[in-house]
């Protein structure tokens, strides 16, 4: 069975590019071996973070997720069964919060601000389905 689990959370020190890559680096390295797919949309105080899988590896790494010391404010903001992958195309995307488009972020927010813990799952998963959609300010894997 497939779910998808979409997560909101705070770094616990502000993230600079040299710990932002060594994420992406083990969730490309791990994830393909789990059958995890998802999308990581990162900023220096906040990470969103979608991930789709078997049930027990969703949850386990979800688990890991809420136990690592760099996260702070954990927040599960929808978790669902699903019978396709939106996100298969990559172990792991990623897309930096400060090249979103404010007029994307208007559509979905109260605000021309990315603030999940101020709005519904529906909206932040609505918004992470468009930039799958538009693709071009995704960084796929080499």
């Amino acid at each position: 069975m497939l779910v998808r689990c979409l997560y909101a959370s705070r770094p616990v020190a502000a993230l600079q590019g040299a710990a932002m890559d060594l994420i992406l680096a083990q969730s490309r390295k791990n994830n393909p071996a789990l059958g995890i797919t998802g999308l990581l949309c990162v900023s220096e105080n906040l990470f969103i973070q979608v991930i789709e899988g078997g049930r027990d590896e969703v949850c386990d790494l979800f688990n890991a997720i809420v136990r690592d010391d760099r996260h702070q404010n954990v927040r599960l903001l929808t978790y669902e069964e699903i019978s396709e992958r939106r996100f298969g195309n990559w172990t792991m995307g990623h897309v930096s919060i400060a090249k979103l488009n404010p007029a994307l972020l208007l559509k979905y927010f109260k605000r021309v601000e990315l603030d999940p813990f101020d709005c519904s799952g529906a909206a932040t998963m609505a918004l992470l389905g468009e930039l799958v959609a538009t693709a071009a300010i995704l960084n796929r894997p080499e």
